[in-house]
């Protein structure tokens, strides 16, 4: 008995006998850059939001004379530098990955991008909360407005927000890509 077994000897599936199958077989192509990736101009678009929003966060603290004398204000003064350089020095990434028509679809690349957006994310939005609630404490609950830059914390306090839901999206679109490899 000469018996062939698929299991021993595996049998290649016969090719499509449909017509337009045979004509037009269909190729194999990569999911597109969704915007907001790395790389692409709404990531850029992203990065660059974060980046002036975090910056005119620092800026509007920073030029009032007390934000140093609340912890939560010079935490978020540190939150927000970071926030800056970290999306400035991406921002460039992206810059250079359009101009030399680059993917950035490697997966240490996304889970560097992945973990440094979770990073300053959670940093920013920690900041942000903790300004919002000594804003608040000055403003509304000790009426210290007359003595304090109020105007100023909230406007920082803003953009720090601004900053967050800036980095959000780039976050999320990072992990999904992380995480649907």
């Amino acid at each position: 008995m000469n018996m062939i077994h698929p299991s021993v000897h595996p049998i290649e599936a016969p090719p499509f006998t449909d017509g337009a199958a045979a004509v037009n077989p269909i190729p194999r192509v990569r999911m597109k850059d969704i915007q907001g990736m790395p790389g692409t101009p709404g990531g850029l678009a992203l990065r660059l939001c974060q980046f002036v929003a975090s910056v005119a966060a620092l800026c509007i603290m920073v030029s009032t004379s007390d934000f140093a004398s609340v912890t939560a204000f010079r935490y978020l003064v540190a939150a927000v530098g970071f926030q800056s350089l970290w999306s400035l020095s991406l921002a460039i990434v992206d810059i250079y990955a359009l101009l030399v028509q680059r993917c950035l679809r490697n997966s240490r690349v996304i889970g560097f991008f992945t973990v440094g957006d979770g990073l300053t994310s959670t940093l920013t939005f920690a900041a942000a909360c903790a300004s919002a609630g000594i804003t608040v404490l000055i403003g509304n609950d000790l009426n210290e407005c007359a003595h304090n830059h109020c105007t100023s914390f909230e406007t920082a306090t803003a953009m720090a927000f601004i900053s967050w839901f800036a980095v959000s999206p780039s976050f999320l679109l990072n992990f999904w890509s992380l995480a649907s490899r």
